[in-house]
């Protein structure tokens, strides 16, 4: 087998990798049979991580914004939040790219009100698109798809087992990517839950929850999957502020905790750092708030007042924490980021908005954060 790269120690083009872009992944990988080996081990992702070279993105499922009637064609209707159109978009918020995702395999488009989770296996990085709605007939779909960062592609996954849910919890933790609660065709709240093995594309089956959870919210917050808040069948949009963490070591459920949010509060803007350890986040009155385990709720900043109507929250893991939201329900989306909780000298934090292209403002239904 000859040299990496010809002419260079074998460090030193081993570093020279290294720093290859996310983007140009893929095309490293059809360079030579020699990088593509390098590039898809389990070492090669270490070493990215160690040296501070991967880079936590923002996959944003996103209304594509149609064309306005007049004018050129690089301008954008302000419908874009009404579209039924969605797609998926990367956003950097290290260097405020952004960029597109290629579309799902079918020419279907992407579900409405899919799920989003993010899982790494054996050093290789992938997006997991699960369920949502079809965009054309707005019926549930338990079709999953898998996005492979390095092959630059989609794969179709095994459909989510039975019954077809919507509104469900879902996170990564463990290497799995979970599912629990939502509701049936039928609109009756569901206990059910499973486990996606996104390398043996391969579902497991959980044991049920101890409570129905409709439209609860799934994070990841110790190792563990936790589902919090939803609604039982005869309470339907009455919040429970209850939520259960299944252990992935244990397989089993832990007891229902109360008071994880405030009663009749949608867990909607829930997430948590893909960390082993870290706080909750969500938004409370106009304030991104934060929960350690076990304390209870406090404020860390005020939300701008164009991003007071947020649909999404995501927590990088590093100290920073991505709001998407607008001024007013379907206004155009802002992303802002909150670089770390506590200020320069004890100030403050401080937020600060990425500049977003026309094309990328659409509404955002889901997102998650990604490693690369």
């Amino acid at each position: 087998m000859g040299d990496l790269i010809p002419g260079l120690p074998e460090d030193v083009a081993r570093e020279c990798l290294l720093r290859v872009g996310f983007r140009q992944l893929p095309a490293a990988c059809r360079t030579s049979r020699q990088w593509k080996a390098e590039v898809e081990s389990p070492l090669y992702s270490r070493l990215r991580r160690a040296n501070g070279l991967s880079r936590p993105l923002i996959a944003i499922s996103q209304a594509l914004p149609p064309l306005a009637a007049s004018g050129p064609a690089c301008k954008y209707a302000a419908s874009a939040a009404f579209s039924n159109s969605y797609r998926l978009v990367l956003h950097d918020p290290a260097d405020g790219g952004w960029a597109t995702l290629p579309p799902l395999p079918g020419g279907g488009g992407l579900p409405l009100f899919c799920q989003l989770a993010a899982v790494a296996c054996g050093g290789r990085r992938r997006l997991v698109v699960l369920g949502g709605w079809d965009p054309e007939t707005w019926t549930p779909t338990d079709t999953v798809h898998v996005y492979d960062f390095l092959a630059g592609a989609w794969r179709r996954g095994a459909p989510m087992p039975g019954p077809r849910r919507s509104f469900f919890a879902c996170a990564a933790a463990g290497g799995r990517v979970f599912v629990a609660g939502g509701h049936d065709e039928e609109k009756n709240a569901l206990r059910s839950a499973a486990a996606y093995d996104a390398e043996a594309d391969a579902w497991a089956a959980l044991p049920d929850m101890a409570l129905e959870r409709d439209e609860a919210r799934g994070l990841c917050v110790g190792g563990r999957f936790v589902v919090v808040g939803g609604y039982p069948t005869e309470a339907q949009g009455r919040f429970s502020g209850t939520g259960e963490a299944f252990d992935t070591s244990a397989w089993a459920w832990g007891s229902v905790q109360e008071r994880m949010v405030d009663e009749g509060t949608c867990p909607r803007t829930c997430c948590a750092a893909p960390s082993a350890a870290g706080p909750m986040y969500m938004l409370r009155d106009g304030h991104l708030a934060a929960r350690d385990s076990g304390n209870p709720w406090r404020s860390v900043a005020r939300v701008p007042q164009d991003g007071c109507a947020a649909t999404t929250v995501v927590a990088i893991g590093d100290g920073r924490v991505v709001v998407v939201g607008a001024g007013r329900h379907g206004g155009e989306q802002a992303v802002y980021v909150l670089s770390e909780e506590t200020g320069t000298n004890g100030a403050a934090p401080s937020w600060v908005r990425a500049v977003a292209p026309p094309e990328f403002a659409g509404h955002v239904q889901a997102a998650c954060c990604v490693e690369v």
